[in-house]
């Protein structure tokens, strides 16, 4: 299975917030989307960034409530593991395990074409599985 067939899925609308919206700013779109990442991107199509709602939490508990005024680009991650929608999801899957990441955007030709959750990456395996299981009755039962 590749990534393309994740997108293919789940779309690939991706929310994100610019490099100086406010943390604020953030959470809202968070909350309005009910996701627990956004990409952060000065066009929409090129990728700045990343920031998790961990990424707010831990950095809440460092500096207080004077955060939610700071910019996104103050608490983002700068360096983003990205993936094409030719990449195996098995490979995702294994890398954002080894590296403990939960959101990977997807870039195709320089642009941002989606993004992938380790839920998504899941939701796929328990897919192919089921799959699979029924592939396996269908056969045992015509054997029989």
């Amino acid at each position: 299975m590749r990534i393309r067939d994740i997108l293919r899925r789940k779309g690939d609308a991706v929310a994100t917030v610019r490099p100086e919206a406010t943390v604020r700013q953030l959470l809202a779109v968070l909350a309005e989307h009910n996701i627990g990442a956004v990409v952060v991107s000065p066009d929409g199509a090129s990728i700045a960034g990343i920031v998790s709602e961990r990424d707010v939490v831990r950095r809440m508990h460092e500096r207080g409530a004077v955060l939610l005024d700071r910019p996104v680009s103050d608490i983002m991650t700068s360096e983003v593991r990205s993936c094409g929608p030719a990449d195996k999801v098995e490979d995702l899957r294994r890398t954002m395990t080894e590296h403990r990441i939960r959101h990977v955007p997807v870039v195709e030709d320089g642009r941002l074409a989606g993004i992938v959750s380790i839920g998504d990456v899941v939701k796929s395996a328990i897919d192919e599985l089921e799959s699979e299981r029924e592939h396996l009755v269908g056969y045992i039962q015509n054997v029989q």
